[in-house]
């Protein structure tokens, strides 16, 4: 893996455009449960309870389901970014990184640092007014549904507040993924981090930056089959700071 990882260090520092794509594989690093393998949320709570038609139909309901999955979430505790965030958080300090592009809604690469971030499934953080569109902190709104107060409303105007995420049968944001599929065609490096890439339309993204030239480099630990120039069947956060650090090197 050592000289694989310095060959890839290598077309990190010497590119002019580098973007990343993380996934599920990032965020289970930090204690945050998968939603689709064996044993993950999808197991335990049915997913058309969060789908976008059951919470127009039912937002009361919505949110006490949603209450009772973000309990299963966090059950282990706080959950903080791990080595993996901190790495790529680095590798953008260090100008290494120009773009992350990421499938999770946990504000993690945020909260880690990461500045430059497309969250192409929103972010659990907020949440937005149905009514006047304006978002806001999260954490108002499930003090409101721990306390019973179901649906949460909107501050300003007393409209229902749903999560800042794209829902089952919600569109993908246009503008998240128009920019993401320009970054993928344009980069020099395509960096993948913890993504079966099995969920569409980011799993397309590391296919586009491909055949556009761009040299990919993919950390997952079971390996999925895409082709990349290096690929590390590894723990995320054991190959991220070791290629941050190997970047690091005069």
């Amino acid at each position: 893996m050592d000289e694989a990882l310095s060959q890839a260090a290598t077309a990190l520092s010497e590119a002019d455009s580098v973007v990343a794509l993380t996934g599920a594989g990032v965020s289970t690093a930090s204690g945050i449960p998968d939603f689709r393998s064996e044993g993950g949320l999808w197991e335990k709570h049915d997913p058309q309870s969060f789908h976008f038609r059951r919470f127009r139909a039912d937002p009361e309901g919505f949110w006490r389901d949603r209450l009772s999955m973000f309990e299963d979430i966090y059950a282990g505790g706080d959950i903080a970014p791990n080595d993996a965030h901190h790495a790529l958080a680095e590798l953008e300090a260090a100008g290494h990184l120009d773009t992350l592009i990421t499938q999770n809604i946990d504000g993690l690469h945020r909260e880690a640092g990461t500045a430059n971030l497309i969250e192409l499934h929103g972010t659990g953080a907020e949440v937005v007014c149905m009514d006047c569109g304006e978002r806001a902190d999260a954490a108002p709104a499930w003090d409101a549904v721990k306390a019973g107060n179901v649906p949460p409303r909107c501050a300003s105007c007393d409209g229902i507040v749903k999560p800042a995420v794209v829902l089952f049968g919600e569109s993908m944001p246009e503008v998240a993924m128009s920019r993401a599929h320009s970054l993928a065609k344009s980069c020099d490096v395509f960096l993948i981090a913890g993504s079966s890439l099995t969920v569409e339309p980011a799993a397309s993204l590391p296919h586009v930056a491909a055949r556009h030239g761009a040299t990919t480099i993919y950390v997952n630990l079971d390996d999925t089959g895409f082709d990349a120039d290096y690929t590390f069947d590894a723990d995320v956060t054991d190959v991220l700071p070791r290629l941050a650090a190997a970047v690091r090197k005069p």
